[in-house]
């Protein structure tokens, strides 16, 4: 009987650890566990492409996470606009810092790139990052490709 029930003990530690693993597992793959940035700051990024990059894409500033996305929409004009939480640890980002969106890992998780400038004036909240780059889009790239050489074999 002890035994039985020191087996049972034994198997629901290992179903509770097993879900904690998981638990974990899906907080690393949503990309909720890292940076504070509810004490922060918002910038905005406007990019003629954003690509597949969502929200609550980690920002970074040379492999530093120092951020979140917060919102996406378009403009009037058509331009996507990204709202960047940056944390306050990292408030002193130079007025010319650049934003460009690529692309990390296998799976291809986009991710909003910082590279600062060497402007003495810092961004403060609310103020828009003037220089971007959108995000690089293979699809494109390659159907380019294709009718290069389709034009190419074309004129021959």
């Amino acid at each position: 009987m002890v035994r039985r029930q020191t087996l049972e003990l034994l198997v629901g530690l290992f179903v509770v650890a097993g879900v904690f693993a998981l638990a974990m597992l899906a907080f690393k793959v949503g990309n909720l566990t890292g940076v504070d940035v509810t004490k922060g700051y918002t910038l905005k990024a406007r990019f003629d492409n954003i690509g597949q990059l969502k929200v609550k894409a980690p920002i970074t500033v040379g492999g530093v996470r120092i951020g979140r996305v917060a919102a996406i929409h378009m403009d009037e004009n058509f331009y996507a606009i990204a709202t960047l939480n940056i944390s306050k640890q990292y408030g002193e980002l130079p007025k010319d810092t650049g934003a460009s969106i690529l692309t990390a890992g296998l799976l291809g998780e986009q991710y909003v790139a910082l590279e600062p400038g060497g402007d003495e004036e810092v961004l403060k909240d609310g103020d828009e990052l003037t220089i971007t780059q959108s995000a690089f889009i293979l699809e494109k790239m390659i159907s380019q490709f294709l009718y290069s050489k389709a034009a190419g074999s074309d004129a021959k």
